[in-house]
């Protein structure tokens, strides 16, 4: 059984960090979750501050925590009326590496974070806080980008986040496997249906298209546990091509809420994970993707 009991949220106070906090407060509120509202002050001094009186740096500084406190406990209170409040979290440093320190230190099980900063990362771009989190975490991390319709539900007292459709990638490995655990965990939280993917990428020249999709079809169907049947709608299904292009037009196809996604742990991941399948599918998708570390 999933087990989610500690929730790690950043923000840089941009709305990307707001939609990632919605999502934060949801899960924290099905799993009854610690949730941890975190956001790192990177005090970045010029390079001729030794001609800046010692005194003037410090009040400096001390203005700069001050400020992003206050940023943060405003942040906190978006929604007031749904959940625990949070743990209010406030440290100095280089954001990415800070991160990853708190979420080690707490034992964290989720991070979750918006995929583009206030620094306006764009799809192709590489370096961001986010891809760096995402490379080195040792827990699974959800990556919340601007999606094409809105998840976020209209009135006080609501869950922020209604996920109707969820989208789980399989190849059949032991990473696979986890990732499903957690598309199964999630889909019976709410009530959601639920697809689970095989991407042939090349089709055998000998055969045609029904002997070659059924006996993986027929594989998919026995990889679902006879428990979970009954806990949500769950839909097999095979494509063919490209895995990261007919996951992101499965997903498009389908009006998907979240795509749930394993990869191979922290060091294939930080060697590979720049032109993997995973890190397209966040890069080019249009809804939040999962990455379930194993």
């Amino acid at each position: 059984m999933l087990r989610i009991e500690r929730i790690l949220c950043p923000v840089d106070f941009s709305v990307f960090s707001a939609r990632a906090y919605d999502y934060a407060q949801s899960l924290a509120q099905h799993y009854q979750a610690r949730l941890f509202l975190q956001h790192v002050v990177e005090i970045n001094l010029p390079v001729y501050a030794y001609y800046v009186p010692a005194n003037y740096i410090v009040e400096l500084q001390q203005q700069l925590r001050k400020d992003a406190m206050l940023q943060l406990q405003e942040f906190a209170q978006r929604p007031a009326d749904y959940g625990a409040p949070p743990e209010r979290i406030l440290n100095e440093g280089a954001p990415a590496n800070t991160i990853l320190s708190f979420a080690g230190a707490q034992k964290a099980d989720l991070i979750v974070m918006g995929s583009h900063g206030l620094q306006g990362v764009d799809r192709i771009a590489l370096g961001s806080v986010t891809e760096k989190v995402l490379r080195k975490a040792y827990c699974s991390v959800l990556v919340v980008r601007s999606p094409e319709h809105d998840f976020v539900s209209p009135g006080s007292g609501q869950d922020p986040v209604q996920l109707h459709k969820i989208l789980v990638c399989t190849d059949f490995s032991e990473y696979s496997k986890t990732a499903l655990e957690h598309a199964l965990s999630l889909a019976a939280e709410y009530h959601a249906e639920l697809s689970v993917l095989y991407v042939l990428e090349d089709m055998p020249a000998s055969k045609d298209l029904q002997s070659t999709t059924q006996p993986l079809l027929a594989r998919l169907e026995q990889a679902i546990p006879m428990e979970a049947r009954g806990q949500c709608s769950i839909k097999p299904l095979v494509r063919i091509g490209k895995p990261y292009l007919e996951i992101i037009q499965q997903a498009a196809e389908a009006k998907t809420d979240a795509v749930i996604m394993g990869v191979r742990g922290r060091n294939t991941l930080d060697l590979a994970v720049f032109g993997s399948t995973t890190h397209r599918v966040i890069q080019l998708g249009t809804c939040p993707v999962l990455a379930v570390h194993v």
